[in-house]
């Protein structure tokens, strides 16, 4: 059997385990940051936790004799991707990224893309007609850019964000999928201004985007982290057949 460690945490990343399970000659290993209390589990082994950095993750490949790695973490996991890109080449084991495509302005969107977390802060303190009422859809992690400013929060995450957090705010916490018609619904009764995302992509929680759309909501984009130079999908079932053509299987 040839183990293949999948760095998950994504549906992608679930859908993957899913296919490889059933791969002849294919043993899938799904490793899981541990930042979600009770995340959704894949298929087949599962494994929760750091590695340590690369050099951990370098120690862990090796001794549990993996062959191959697919990088299906968040578009914003970049840690974890460099550290995947630097153990994988010292041991020269194939590893391939599957990444969801991001989302696309489309008409009647007004978008503001920005580079970071930190960017989007200081648009909503500079922009010359702030909004008062901000829906914060960026994760519970890093929020600590605005905790200084005076605007009240709307801040939706999985599990309770960390802190420091804004001094005027309300924590919501849910799980997508989200539907239109409630992110419309839950937009207007919280009277918001305007939207904070980070470009994820895929339709988990695309119907935010939607929704802003129709009230005419300005949308701040935080985008992507660039990927390590290395072979990228866009599909799992992209990503199924790379696994079944570097190891041979199937």
């Amino acid at each position: 059997m040839a183990r293949v460690l999948i760095l998950g945490g994504t549906s992608e990343a679930r859908a993957l385990a899913a296919l490889l399970v059933a791969l002849p000659g294919v043993e899938p290993v799904s490793s899981l940051a541990g930042r979600v209390a009770d995340p959704a589990l894949p298929e087949g082994d599962v494994r929760i936790g750091g590695f340590g950095g690369a050099t951990g993750l370098q120690r862990w490949l090796a001794a549990q004799s993996i062959a191959a790695v697919v990088d299906a973490t968040h578009p914003f996991a970049a840690t974890i991707s460099r550290s995947a890109a630097v153990a994988t080449s010292a041991l020269g084991l194939p590893l391939l990224v599957l990444s969801r495509p991001g989302w696309t302005e489309r008409d009647g969107d007004d978008w503001r893309r920005v580079p970071s977390l930190t960017a989007a802060a200081q648009l909503l303190s500079h922009d010359h007609a702030p909004a008062e009422r901000v829906f914060l859809t960026t994760g519970r992690k890093e929020l600590a850019p605005f905790a200084s400013l005076p605007q009240w929060f709307l801040i939706r995450s999985i599990d309770p964000p960390d802190e420091p957090l804004p001094p005027r705010h309300q924590v919501l916490l849910a799980r997508g999928p989200f539907a239109v018609d409630g992110e419309f619904a839950l937009m207007r009764e919280y009277r918001i201004d305007v939207l904070v995302t980070k470009d994820s992509g895929g339709s988990l929680t695309e119907a935010k985007l939607t929704a802003a759309r129709r009230l005419e909501l300005p949308v701040v984009v935080v985008d992507r982290p660039p990927v390590p130079d290395v072979p990228v999908v866009e599909t799992v079932a992209a990503a199924a057949e790379w696994v079944a053509s570097v190891l041979g299987a199937g």
